[in-house]
């Protein structure tokens, strides 16, 4: 059963004040920093294919995966001729490596099980060119701890109204959203509901996942801006880079090649 269900079908339009215009160029600025010779861009958990979309205006070479089907159909009629997969991000599967691989909008915070950052970070190593980027956000401990937390939100608009009441269990560090959905349908409003799970992970947890997985930390931003992340930050942005072999090997003897800085 697709995780997302009919949500696809309104995705975008609930997502009209995310900066995606913002999101594509930072991205854009640091694999220019990064000075990338492969130009190929892995979008992972691409949803409606939107940032897609943004990378590929700015002259990437673009690949899509998610594992919603509803998801996708919208993404490849906004992207025609984009290669879109319809893969988890636990279980991705390319053809061959690529420059960068961004995951945006909390997707990671949807890898609940344990074990599963893990996997997917040794997955994108593994995708990645020696020196190619990794970078994505998740929400905070910060976020999910006070505002998130048990809280009650609603947005309504002129054909949309939903609920959204969260139920947050700091032991198990999972988040519980429980989405009620009123869309108008011509004259009347069709009601479905949807329920997701996220997981709140600390910065040291993901800095000790990037780290057992190849990736050396560059920075880490306050949302999708330029700026420090800190403690009460709600949204931190990480840029990492997939070192090569060599110091891989160096790591494993018991060598520090990583940035350790965790947030202030």
């Amino acid at each position: 059963m697709d995780a997302y269900g009919k949500f696809a079908g309104v995705y975008d339009r609930l997502m009209l004040d995310v900066p995606y215009g913002q999101i594509a160029e930072l991205i854009d600025r640091e694999i220019k920093v990064q000075k990338l010779a492969n130009r190929i861009v892995l979008d992972l958990a691409c949803g409606t294919g939107t940032l897609t979309g943004l990378l590929r205006q700015k002259g990437y070479e673009m690949i899509g995966a998610d594992s919603s089907t509803e998801m996708l159909i919208k993404a490849r009629e906004k992207n025609p001729g984009v290669l879109f997969l319809n893969q988890p991000m636990e279980e991705l599967e390319l053809y061959g490596t690529v420059g960068a691989i961004v995951c945006c909008l909390d997707s990671l915070n949807y890898l609940t099980e344990d074990g599963a950052l893990n996997t997917v970070f040794k997955l994108c190593n593994n995708y990645l060119e020696p020196g190619g980027l990794l970078l994505f956000d998740v929400n905070s401990e910060y976020k999910f701890e006070h505002i998130l937390s048990d809280n009650i939100f609603t947005f309504d608009s002129e054909d949309i109204y939903y609920t959204w009441e969260n139920d947050y269990s700091a032991e198990e560090k999972l988040c519980d959203f429980y989405l009620t959905f009123f869309v108008k349908q011509g004259n009347v409003y069709e009601r479905f509901d949807e329920m997701h799970t996220e997981r709140c992970y600390s910065d040291g947890e993901i800095c000790r996942a990037l780290e057992q997985n190849g990736f050396s930390v560059k920075k880490k931003c306050d949302g999708f801006t330029n700026k420090k992340a800190t403690t009460d930050s709600e949204r931190v942005f990480y840029v990492c880079e997939n070192i090569d072999s060599i110091q891989l090997k160096h790591l494993q003897r018991g060598g520090n090649v990583f940035e350790t800085n965790n947030l202030d």
